[in-house]
This record gives structure tokens, C-alpha cells and sequence, in this order.
């Protein structure tokens, strides 16, 4: 009988405990315009927002597969980008991480040749997902930024 329960008990906290691990991947909600607003304190250069035909053409993302999108880029002296997606799908999400890590690299490579200091910003890029979100970040204070996406779940 004693191990008739304990058998129970221990079936009953692996319930549990596979059950609450984390959050589900489909319940995290994010407000991108917010959450740009919110990381462009990390950036000490201007950005301003590119429309979503250049974001698709600059990263090569298809739109189809985009269900919201913001995108704030610098004028190209300074690296300083901002780019929050959600996907239609979470098949993509791992794509679009791909795609902004490839965009850091080359924009890297690209400023190595006129601003050193820039082109080590974007070998920090932040690039990091949650749900269907993904964020990519090029900031002045990374630690800032961090935090922030942090309070927002990634």
C-alpha cells in the first residue's frame, strides 16, 4: 500500500513539475512599438523607421511569413538598429534569427573598413527571440538594452 502511494505521489510531481517549467512559447504577447521606443534609450545615435518594403529588401525576410514588424535604422555613420518581428509561425522565428545574425556580420565587415569602434558594437549585436518574436539590436549601452528585453521576456 506504502508504495502503491509513494508511486502516485511521485507520478503526481512529475505532473507538476513537467507541467510549470516556463512559460508556453505561444503566450508571450509583446508590444513592438514599445518595446523600440524602450530600447532606443540604448542607442545614442538617431534612428527612424525604415518602411517595411526596405526592412524586407535590407534583411530579406519575407513579409508573407511577418506578422507585425518595426524596423528603426541609422542614417549609416553609426550602427545603431533596432528590428522586432513576430512571426506568423514559429518555424520562421529560427530564419529571421539567421537573417539578423547574417545582417550584423556584413554590416560589421562594412564598418570595419571606416569606423572600428561601430563595427565592434555589431559583433555584440543582440539578437534574441521569445514566442514568435525576435529582436535584433545594435546598441550604445548593452547592458541597457539587455535589461530591457529582460523586463520584456526575452
Amino acid at each position: 500500500m506504502k508504495k502503491r502511494i509513494m508511486v502516485c505521489l511521485t507520478a503526481l510531481v512529475l505532473v507538476f513539475v513537467m507541467t510549470a517549467c516556463g512559460k508556453k512559447s505561444d503566450d508571450v504577447t509583446v508590444d513592438i512599438t514599445k518595446l523600440a521606443a524602450d530600447l532606443q534609450e540604448s542607442i545614442d545615435s538617431s534612428v527612424a523607421e525604415i518602411s517595411s518594403d526596405i526592412f524586407a529588401s535590407t534583411f530579406f525576410v519575407d513579409m508573407d511569413k511577418i506578422e507585425e514588424s518595426t524596423a528603426l535604422l541609422n542614417s549609416g555613420a553609426y550602427a545603431g538598429e533596432i528590428v522586432i518581428v513576430k512571426c506568423k509561425d514559429s518555424d520562421y522565428v529560427s530564419e529571421v534569427e539567421t537573417l539578423f545574425q547574417t545582417r550584423a556580420q556584413n554590416q560589421s565587415k562594412l564598418f570595419a573598413d571606416y569606423n572600428a569602434p561601430e563595427a565592434a558594437k555589431l559583433d555584440a549585436a543582440l539578437i534574441r527571440s521569445a514566442g514568435n518574436y525576435v529582436v535584433y539590436c545594435v546598441p550604445d549601452d548593452t547592458a541597457k538594452a539587455e535589461e530591457i528585453l529582460k523586463a520584456a521576456g526575452f
